[in-house]
């Protein structure tokens, strides 16, 4: 009787330690996969799909793809690339939504690329920035630092 409870309890204690140290050696993989960028983490045609799927959905929204500079290591990772964005949100607006859902205070900058390549003016409608810089595929990618 006892002695199969106990026997019970340290398989379940046993299993409990062992799980997070499961979890903890595939981290590297699921963070080497968040940390790869869209592009490459979906083929052309994917993409592509995609877009076509959320403009029929969304008409008036664009999509946008977010993503952190490949060398930057002090500001955090967001928990979502994908944003639909309204096309007359200006890029100072989308910055703004940006900087609280990284938290970041004050003192810390942030920069916004558009197509890897841009810094466009915060003034710019979305829909301005997206008819100008969309990449192949359909969506808008902008690069934080």
């Amino acid at each position: 009787g006892d002695s199969t409870i106990s026997l019970a309890a340290s398989i379940t204690t046993g299993l409990f330690q062992t799980l997070p140290k499961l979890k903890a050696n595939m981290a590297p993989f699921e963070k080497s996969m968040e940390m790869m960028p869209f592009k490459q983490r979906k083929c052309l045609a994917t993409r592509k799909d995609e877009v076509c799927s959320i403009r029929s959905k969304f008409p008036n929204k664009l999509p946008v793809i977010v993503e952190r500079y490949i060398r930057e290591k002090t500001l955090p990772l967001l928990d979502k690339t994908k944003f639909l964005v309204p096309s007359e949100l200006t890029l100072g607006q989308f910055l703004c939504l940006l900087r609280n859902k990284i938290a970041l205070d004050s003192s810390q900058t942030l920069f916004l690329l558009v197509a890897e390549k841009s810094m466009s003016c915060m003034s710019s409608s979305m829909g301005d920035i997206y008819s100008h810089h969309r990449d192949a595929d359909g969506f808008l990618y902008i690069t934080y630092a």
